[in-house]
């Protein structure tokens, strides 16, 4: 019961943070000045569908392994911490326009996932290793954030 509880808390984080982006695609992101370098939409969503896979095989991975105590909860909490804010960084961006807050909310986003990596690391290296791509996609993401918060 508790892996399918995994899967919907992944899969809601990725409907919820798609459709706050599908509000503002269109003409607002269009309008944006972006850097040459910036990913065409079908990559980036190829790669949050890995990475949302990753997650909820790394959260599996910890989840058979860990006992019930202190860092159970904390994993517990730290997962829904970073996808809440994996959500509000979408709504910021998207459907707010607030790039420069999405900025700070999107460092949060990529520190909560090394706290994620620190935590289980213990417990399930493999599950560690498996949020590795996140930790650097949303770096290279927050860096893309503040360039075209820079440009625009």
């Amino acid at each position: 019961m508790k892996y399918l509880l995994i899967i919907a808390v992944v899969l809601g984080t990725s409907l919820l943070g798609s459709y706050f982006t599908s509000l503002g695609l269109g003409e607002w992101y269009s309008s944006l000045n972006l850097p040459d370098f910036t990913p065409p939409g079908s990559f980036i969503g190829a790669v949050w569908t890995t990475i949302y896979i990753l997650t909820a095989i790394a959260a599996i991975l910890f989840y058979r392994k860990a006992k019930r105590g202190p860092q159970w909860k904390w994993v517990t909490v730290m997962f829904l911490v970073n996808a809440s804010l994996n959500v509000f960084w979408s709504y910021l961006f998207f459907t707010e326009h607030l790039m420069g807050v999405a900025i700070l909310k999107a460092a949060a986003l990529g520190i909560s996932v090394l706290v994620l990596m620190y935590l289980i690391y213990p417990v399930t290296r493999t599950g560690a290793l498996l949020l590795a791509p996140y930790a650097g996609w949303v770096f290279f993401a927050t860096y893309l954030n503040y360039l075209i918060w820079s440009l625009n």
